[in-house]
């Protein structure tokens, strides 16, 4: 832990991923700020709880739009490193964030929405690359501008995955799909150690104006893998029912947006690999080797987790 404790400013903190920044982010002690929409009459009551849950844990709450740019300069003032995690509506909006920053005019780190594929490096359907198009547009702006930033490339949300792969908790159905031939090598991190090592890398010198992958080694599994850990832990047996790599290219053609960025989503990561496809380059870092001491989550104990514990619901985002 730093001796000097950064202020850490999280955009999307009620959101599926941005909520464990927070959580993490108050766990490691970091001041802690969250930009939230204001509340209204149609605010969601499960996201009004979460930002009471914030507050008793002495989260920060500033509520305003991304449009109020006063605010946003005002707000990035007070802090050290900005963390994005808006959901991909509204990953262009980050302009609006980097514009703050640059108006501020202090030193800030800042983290874009990234968390996914290494979007540099792969070459993807053509609804995929029009999403990971947007995020290269914040990266490519973030450089211009000459911000500080840590890009991270976290992989697949392990327990989203697991849960949309495996519907484990569905004991009614004796199949699971498999999405191409299923050898296609992924990588799952649990969500609450993506949070970790990104707060970690946010406050972390070596990783300044880098790009941080996350490739745990005990976390690299197909989908043939993953169904047979889950079938010995479960005692159960399951029969492979296989989606075409045409079928799913078909679909990705054929359906409407954004219907049609999951069906392009799953082809890359789950039939063609792109995870694990490419080369990690000399200045970038893999974050399980930057931080050997922290014992991450593997795949197994992930599975564990669902047996034992169910995570939350992985549908549920407000922002």
């Amino acid at each position: 832990m730093e001796s000097v404790l950064s202020i850490i400013l999280i955009f999307g903190g009620t959101g599926y991923i941005g909520r464990y920044m927070v959580k993490a982010s108050v766990k490691m002690g970091h001041p802690t700020y969250v930009y939230s929409r204001p509340m209204t009459p149609q605010t969601h009551p499960s996201k009004i709880e979460l930002l009471k849950e914030f507050q008793s844990m002495g989260v920060n709450i500033v509520q305003g739009e991304l449009d109020e740019h006063e605010k946003l300069v005002s707000v990035i003032q007070q802090v050290d490193v900005v963390i994005s995690a808006l959901a991909y509506p509204q990953v262009l909006d980050q302009l609006k964030i980097i514009d703050a920053i640059k108006v501020a005019g202090t030193s800030k780190r800042f983290l874009p929405s990234d968390f996914g594929v290494e979007e540099d490096r792969v070459t993807v359907l053509s609804p995929f690359q029009e999403f990971l198009d947007k995020k290269r547009i914040i990266r490519r702006a973030i450089e211009a501008a000459g911000i500080s930033y840590t890009f991270v490339s976290a992989s697949c949300f392990g327990a989203y995955f697991v849960n949309y792969l495996l519907h484990p908790h569905d004991y009614s159905n004796d199949s699971i799909t498999v999405y191409g031939s299923g050898e296609a090598q992924a990588v799952l991190n649990y969500e609450e150690d993506i949070a970790l090592y990104t707060i970690k890398v946010a406050n972390d010198p070596t990783a300044c104006n880098r790009i941080v992958i996350f490739l745990p080694p005990k976390n690299i599994i197909s989908q043939l893998e993953l169904i047979a850990l889950w079938e010995k832990k479960t005692g159960r047996s399951f029969k492979r029912v296989h989606v075409s790599e045409e079928e799913l290219v078909k679909l990705s053609e054929t359906l409407p947006n954004p219907q049609n960025i999951p069906v392009a989503i799953l082809h890359s990561i789950f039939v063609k690999g792109v995870l694990m496809n490419f080369e990690i380059g000399e200045d970038d870092i893999e974050v399980s080797k930057l931080y050997p001491d922290i014992n991450y989550h593997t795949i197994d104990q992930l599975l564990h987790i669902f047996l034992t514990n169910p995570p939350s619901p992985c549908s549920a985002a407000f922002e």
